[in-house]
């Protein structure tokens, strides 16, 4: 922890017992006002929003900033209808709804990328914070609108109050809000957050457990629909993208698949009609010299890996439905849910694969995408590609983004980017796809 940054028994709690709320709140802005000016984090600030403000500065967030709607309507209604986090809605309203509408509070439910998907309670409560776009649809993560207690439990991956002016953006510090990150119970990503939005009285450590009792309600909610839905743990479930080794969840196991095996289950699940050995050949093998007998010990321990009910022959073929997120995202960017497509998106498919059917899907994938995202001129969307590892030096999209979000920072990496670009050829669109 920086020597400047306050100590407390428990740093996810907001306020101390025995701490004067409104002497604090003005020990607060000071801190605020010194850190928008010169950079720095003065006492008492917590560590965890002292991280926060330095996340939310470097990503270009300006504390007269706010947030912005990015789904509306048809598109905000279809994704909420397939999220995970639909599902324990119910329970969710039962825990929270009286004690929201009771307390002048508001409940509010996120996804993993701090989108808000509902915001529900106090219907004064709830006028208020529509003058600050706390309503559902809007980007309410770190990277859009700084230190808040829904997008920094979702960037931290741990239940956080956030009091007063503590949050990065001036006009939501009259605000205080406790929120906690919500898991899929079979792989332990996030899926989103739970949080509740109001007065001072929010900052009291109770606001902070009651969330984080919730959250973990919700779990254990969403492990009992499993069986529920099939005995044996669902449909089988195939994770390529942004990893070299790809995850297939089947009847409740988690299999770790080896590079040529993920290829083939990629090329599998793509042509449930099947493949021919020689279409396999051609499709994972630059080198013309590989033999079949190669690849059919491949798939061998292929079988012996999933199992003979699984793997067909004759032609080679998944023998039940396999969903994958490559598929999730191409539906999404043909319905033209860009901004689904984009939260799904978790980075190339199989990146350090050299087969040459996966280049070619990868590097179309990766291309819908991101022209979808220059024509949608979204900054925040824009931002989120340009800022991930798989757009760092992608020109294209870093000049769409300084065209919707002048800030210093971008127009000066976009001048980086450019002056390489004008010290030698190859250098338009490096990416890894």
């Amino acid at each position: 922890m920086p020597s400047g940054e306050a100590e407390v028994s428990d740093p996810w709690v907001a306020l101390e017992p025995g701490t004067d709320p409104a002497e604090h709140v003005r020990v607060l802005r000071r801190a605020h006002e010194t850190f928008t000016a010169v950079g720095t984090v003065p006492r008492p600030v917590r560590a965890v929003v002292a991280d926060s403000w330095r996340r939310s500065a470097r990503a270009g967030v300006g504390p007269d900033g706010t947030a912005s709607v990015e789904l509306a309507d048809g598109d905000l209604g279809a994704y909420r209808a397939e999220h995970p986090l639909a599902r324990v809605m119910p329970l969710f309203r039962e825990l929270m709804g009286t004690f929201a509408a009771d307390g002048e509070h508001l409940l509010a439910v996120c996804d993993a990328h701090g989108r808000l998907l509902w915001v529900e309670g106090h219907p004064a409560t709830r006028r208020k914070a529509d003058r600050m776009n706390f309503v559902p649809g809007a980007r309410w993560a770190e990277t859009a609108v700084g230190t808040n207690a829904p997008g920094t439990a979702v960037a931290v991956d741990r239940p956080v109050q956030v009091f007063a002016a503590e949050h990065f953006i001036r006009r939501v510090q009259p605000w205080t809000c406790a929120a906690a990150p919500v898991h899929d119970p079979r792989t332990g990503r996030v899926l989103g957050a739970v949080d509740i939005t109001g007065g001072d009285g929010l900052a009291h450590p109770h606001s902070l457990g009651f969330v984080q009792a919730v959250a973990r309600a919700a779990e254990s909610h969403l492990a009992l629909l499993v069986p529920q839905d099939d005995p044996v743990g669902g449909a089988p479930e195939l994770t390529a993208l942004g990893r070299d080794e790809a995850h297939l969840l089947v009847g409740g196991r988690r299999i770790r698949l080896s590079r040529r095996h993920s290829e083939i289950l990629v090329l599998l699940a793509r042509h449930p009609e099947g493949l021919t050995g020689d279409e396999l050949l051609c499709a994972l093998y630059e080198d013309e010299s590989v033999t079949p007998v190669t690849l059919r010990a491949e798939l061998a321990r292929l079988r012996r890996t999933l199992g003979p009910s699984l793997l067909g022959s004759r032609p080679y073929r998944l023998m039940v439905p396999v969903e994958s997120d490559v598929a999730v995202v191409e539906r999404r960017l043909e319905a033209g849910a860009v901004t689904a497509a984009a939260t799904a998106y978790a980075g190339p498919l199989l990146p350090g694969s050299q087969a040459p059917a996966v280049v070619r899907l990868r590097r179309r994938l990766a291309d819908g995408l991101r022209t979808a995202l220059i024509a949608r001129r979204d900054p925040d969307l824009l931002a989120d590609w340009a800022h991930a590892p798989w757009g760092e030096d992608d020109l294209d999209v870093w000049r769409a983004l300084a065209a919707v979000r002048p800030t210093p920072a971008v127009r000066s990496r976009l001048a980086a980017l450019e002056h390489e670009l004008a010290a030698g050829p190859g250098r338009e669109h490096r990416s890894p796809w």
